[in-house]
């Protein structure tokens, strides 16, 4: 059946990307890496067309640039690139995600707190052992959770771009750290807390305090 035909490449195209994204997001495939088609594919044991439409969908997230005759090349974000990031995070928190705030602490119910509280538990543990890697992935996941509460699918799509851009850039300084531990945030036990509470103030202070920790860790990180 062709449509059969369609949803296993679709899906393949989805796994392709996701992996890709980890691999970026990780920098085991750094900025500035050059790659064609033919090799991601070989090195996935995959046919070309889900490859391509996999690397096109990064490109749309701004993760990968497509080289004229060359293929594809990771993109390398600029400290001010990252400054725009944070900038951007913040207009977008005060302004739209403020507004939307008493909607994410009201869909908070209990079967999506103990999804959210599962990512949070993790992502603090991660954060407190210097855990980079591991922090990663339950990071995005709450917050992806999180933003998914605000019910604008638009809005939670940007911040996704936008933070996932965001690791990127930073995972290479953070990884010259010896020791990440105490050093990075660790406040997401404390977000689902204030969202049982259905206390918006503090959610919204928790979400700056994310964004404000980031930006001060980095300029630290980047001055020395």
């Amino acid at each position: 059946m062709p449509g059969s035909d369609a949803v296993k490449r679709t899906t393949l195209r989805s796994q392709i990307a996701d992996a890709l994204r980890e691999e970026v997001i990780a920098g085991r495939l750094p900025a500035g890496r050059q790659f064609t088609v033919k090799e991601i594919a070989e090195s996935y044991g995959v046919s070309a067309t889900p490859v391509r439409e996999a690397l096109l969908d990064l490109c749309s997230q701004g993760l990968l640039d497509v080289e004229l005759h060359k293929g594809y090349r990771v993109r390398e974000f600029s400290y001010t690139d990252f400054l725009a990031m944070m900038e951007a995070r913040r207009m977008m928190f005060e302004g739209m995600f403020r507004h939307a705030i008493e909607r994410a602490v009201n869909g908070a119910g209990p079967e999506v707190l103990a999804s959210v509280r599962r990512r949070a538990d993790e992502a603090a543990r991660a954060a407190s052992a210097g855990e980079l890697d591991v922090l990663i992935g339950y990071d995005l996941r709450f917050w992806g959770e999180f933003a998914a509460l605000v019910g604008n699918p638009y809005v939670a799509g940007f911040l996704a771009r936008v933070r996932v851009q965001s690791w990127v850039f930073m995972v290479p300084l953070l990884r010259r750290v010896p020791d990440l531990r105490g050093r990075l945030w660790r406040g997401h036990p404390e977000m689902v807390q204030a969202l049982a509470r259905r206390d918006s103030a503090e959610v919204m202070r928790l979400t700056l305090d994310y964004n404000d920790h980031a930006l001060a860790l980095i300029e630290s990180l980047a001055g020395s």
